[in-house]
């Protein structure tokens, strides 16, 4: 049986959910963000498909944590997605849910996983640009 996974990722924690094929909910939990925690709680499930990030500030360690671990890893494209209607709030719960569920339906919009080599000088370069656009703000 495959199962999904959904991770909404935070400064400290993130909140895992794993989905069966049908879509029945399998685990979830919100978890310290750290590595080794995650991945033994991730363990025991046999034939996880999929997890799907959020695409965040600090996704870094995560994804490649959980690429080394040999699981496959999308990012989700925060901007892309838009929630189901609906839905009266959002919360982590809901937000990890539907992550999940737009991965096992194949529907995520994702976002580039950029190779650890060259993310250094596209941060700089990003930063860089922002500095830039701030000074030129007020000309």
């Amino acid at each position: 049986m495959k199962l999904y996974a959904g991770v909404d990722l935070h400064s400290t924690n993130s909140y895992v959910v794993l989905l069966n094929e049908s879509g029945e909910l399998q685990y979830k939990k919100r978890l310290p963000n750290d590595l080794q925690t995650i991945l033994c709680e991730l363990k025991p499930f046999d034939g996880i498909d999929s997890i799907v990030v959020e695409s965040t500030y600090n996704w870094y360690w995560l994804v490649d944590g959980l690429q080394e671990a040999g699981y496959h890893v999308r990012l989700a494209n925060t901007c892309a997605i838009q929630q189901y209607s609906g839905l009266k709030h959002s919360n982590d719960k809901t937000d990890a849910r539907w992550l999940a569920e737009i991965n096992r339906l194949n529907v995520l919009p994702e976002g580039y996983i950029y190779p650890k080599e060259g993310r250094g000088t596209r941060d700089l370069l990003r930063k860089r640009m922002q500095l830039v656009q701030q000074k030129t703000l007020y000309l």
